[in-house]
This record gives structure tokens, C-alpha cells and sequence, in this order.
């Protein structure tokens, strides 16, 4: 029963599957990281689906990111971050039918400065995801931090 969960839980991550435009917003500024791409794929047997991004901006970090199921949380999942600058965070994951999410608010690969959130909203069409990461510095107080917008292209 468990293996058939799990097996659900990772058919919800097909909506991924594709590429993707990716643009990010700032407060007064205007949209950055036009030309970003984000390809997501399966890895053979489709137990895991990797998440790689280029974004043609020296100040945004290019990266990779494997999602799985949370062997803790039934019907989750976890992403593992690695970007160009070094960084390196796992990430507590949930999709639904309209929306994901993302948490980082445990340290991981490295200490905790800084917890984050992502809460997107899928389109109709589930080819736009439309969202903003959250920052939060003291541990209580999340902040707005940035915008950021998916277009799925193929």
C-alpha cells in the first residue's frame, strides 16, 4: 500500500515535466532573468524528477535540484538544491491540484541563516505558475522577498 501512495504521490509531479520560461520580479525594479529556462525531466525509472535552470544573469545562480518523495511526510516530497554559487539546501516540497510550495526552515546541507518559502498558484491551463518567495530572518517575521513566474513552453 505504501509503494502505492508513494507512486501517486510522484504522478502529481508530471505537471512539471517540460520546459519552462522563468522570469523573477524585484520591488522597483523591472522583471529579471528574461531568457531563464528551467527544464524538468524524469530520471530513468521515475522515482525522481530533476529540476536544472539557466538564467543568463551573473547575479542569478544557475542550478539543479532533485525532487523525491519525503520518506516523512507521506504524499510530500523533498527538493535537493544545488546552484552555481555554491549553495546547497533541501527543501520541504508539496503540489496540488493548484499550487506548490516550498519550505526551507531546518538547516540541511548548511546552517539555517535564513528560512525560505516559495507558494505558487498553478493556471487554469496548469502552464503558467504564478508565485513569490518569502524570507524570513528572525525566525517569526516572513518578509516578501521576490516574484517568480513559470511559463511552460513545451
Amino acid at each position: 500500500m505504501a509503494q502505492q501512495t508513494e507512486n501517486a504521490a510522484i504522478d502529481r509531479l508530471a505537471v512539471f515535466v517540460g520546459e519552462w520560461g522563468m522570469t523573477a520580479e524585484f520591488k522597483d525594479l523591472p522583471p529579471a532573468g528574461v531568457g531563464a529556462r528551467v527544464v524538468f525531466e524524469w530520471m530513468p525509472a521515475r522515482r525522481f524528477l530533476i529540476q536544472r535552470w539557466e538564467v543568463p544573469m551573473p547575479e542569478a545562480p544557475d542550478g539543479v535540484a532533485i525532487i523525491g518523495a519525503d520518506p516523512d511526510s507521506e504524499g510530500n516530497f523533498l527538493q535537493r538544491y544545488f546552484d552555481s554559487r555554491g549553495a546547497a539546501r533541501v527543501y520541504k516540497m508539496s503540489v496540488s491540484d493548484r499550487g506548490w510550495r516550498l519550505l526551507r526552515d531546518t538547516p540541511d546541507f548548511s546552517p539555517l541563516e535564513f528560512a525560505q518559502r516559495y507558494t505558487g498558484t498553478f493556471g487554469d491551463d496548469r502552464r503558467v505558475i504564478t508565485g513569490s518567495w518569502e524570507i524570513c530572518h528572525d525566525g517569526a517575521t516572513c518578509e516578501h522577498d521576490f516574484d517568480l513566474t513559470y511559463a511552460k513552453v513545451m
